[in-house]
């Protein structure tokens, strides 16, 4: 594999603009698939609860000793079609029509297509090729700012999950431990040499990421009996740390609080949302920790000396 791979790392850093343009394209593809990710994974996440509630029910109607009637059994046994990120393939929504691949081309498709379907002729989002043009702006700037390095590797992979997590907490406030503890375990894996940050500062980075947010928890609950954030942005936060460290977790709880209150108040002010109405930090958090893991330590001294 490696001797395969050998000609193409070769080019990399013969050709800078080579490198950035295989980067762009390889995040154009991963961007497409994100789009499903973002798209699947909570129905498949739901699935999975609805499927666990139907089990334990029925384990409870066994352990009481009461009786099921047969329509009751024979409406637990329906089940959605099972659903995973490769099955079934992709179709429209409204006519069902099985996307080709031609018409599934990242970007260039939705223009092709008119941003519409080729057969029933409703309208495709137009945050399918957003989402893949920015997850191709993200690659390029990780790939200019970490070279032609191992380093670029995982930290590109690390931006396709935090795409991931900005937008399904957005859509269903939600954060999957599918894709944030085995980021977190591979942050504290690629530091064991200290690729990014030495490993103990990865460690505590991902312990004291987890306890702080954890801590605002428990005492916003015990001041007003209510749930301030859910326990996904203390794992997202961990996350972060273990990639970057445990002193840059200031500057980077600092900018995510900073813009998402910027962004509460403004929703308030001007479209009316309501004080109650929960807002996810979940977005906040992962854009200003992929900020401060490319950035971090300058934006961290220009704050020091605007003080």
């Amino acid at each position: 594999m490696i001797d395969l791979l050998s000609p193409l790392i070769e080019n990399f850093y013969a050709s800078s603009a080579f490198f950035y343009s295989f980067v762009v394209v390889f995040s154009l593809l991963i961007g497409s698939f994100l789009n499903v990710v973002i798209y699947r994974l909570p129905v498949i996440m739901e699935q999975g609860w609805r499927r666990d509630c139907r089990e334990f029910l029925a384990d409870e109607l066994k352990d009481t000793s009461l009786g099921v009637d047969s329509n009751t059994q024979q409406q637990d046994q329906i089940q959605a079609p099972v659903l995973t990120l490769s099955k079934p393939d992709s179709t429209c929504p409204n006519c069902g029509h099985k996307i080709r691949f031609y018409e599934n081309i990242p970007v260039i498709s939705w223009f092709f297509l008119r941003a519409k379907c080729s057969q029933c002729k409703n309208a495709i989002s137009i945050r399918y090729p957003l989402v893949e043009a920015l997850t191709a702006f993200v690659g390029f700037l990780v790939a200019q700012h970490f070279g032609v390095t191992i380093t670029t590797f995982w930290v590109l992979l690390l931006s396709y999950a935090l795409i991931c997590l900005t937008l399904i907490d957005y859509d269903h406030m939600l954060l999957p431990d599918q894709i944030t503890l085995p980021f977190l375990w591979l942050g504290l894996l690629i530091n064991i040499n200290g690729l990014i940050v030495p490993l103990n500062e990865a460690v505590i980075g991902a312990v004291v990421g987890y306890l702080s947010l954890y801590s605002v928890f428990w005492l916003f609950k015990l001041l007003t009996g209510k749930e301030g954030m859910g326990f996904g942005d203390f794992k997202l936060l961990a996350l972060l740390g273990a990639w970057a460290g445990w002193k840059l977790l200031a500057i980077l709880i600092l900018m995510a609080s900073v813009v998402g209150a910027v962004v509460g108040i403004s929703l308030m002010v001007f479209k009316n949302h309501q004080r109650e109405q929960a807002i996810p930090f979940g977005p906040y958090l992962a854009v200003a920790g992929w900020l401060t893991l490319l950035w971090g330590d300058s934006i961290w001294a220009w704050y020091l000396n605007l003080l």
